[in-house]
């Protein structure tokens, strides 16, 4: 892969892992590199899942393709902060026999 094609994977991801976590509702507690590598992910993800259903190139914007990855990006941004959200509450809640 070329520089370009780096460079354009990392715009599109930032773009997607925007969206996807525009669509899940409250306050994730994910940085901005964790919303762009999910972005990434769910922009590679969505493209192969578009592809194989055919409706990958369309003419004009293909709606349905980044309408995938966004819905990948949000269950991705959604999955990661439920992830560290529950490391977070269990290493600081303890019960009284804990203590």
């Amino acid at each position: 892969m070329e520089i370009s094609g780096v460079i354009s994977a990392i715009v599109i991801g930032i773009i997607i892992g925007v969206l996807g976590r525009l669509v899940v509702p409250g306050r994730q507690r994910i940085g901005i590199l964790w919303t762009i590598v999910v972005g990434i992910v769910a922009a590679l993800a969505g493209a192969a899942i578009a592809e194989a259903f055919g409706v990958n190139d369309t003419k004009g914007v293909d709606w349905i393709e980044w309408l995938i990855q966004i819905g990948l990006a949000a269950i991705g941004v959604a999955a990661l902060d439920r992830f560290k959200s529950g490391d977070r509450g269990r290493s600081h809640h303890r019960s009284r026999s804990d203590r």
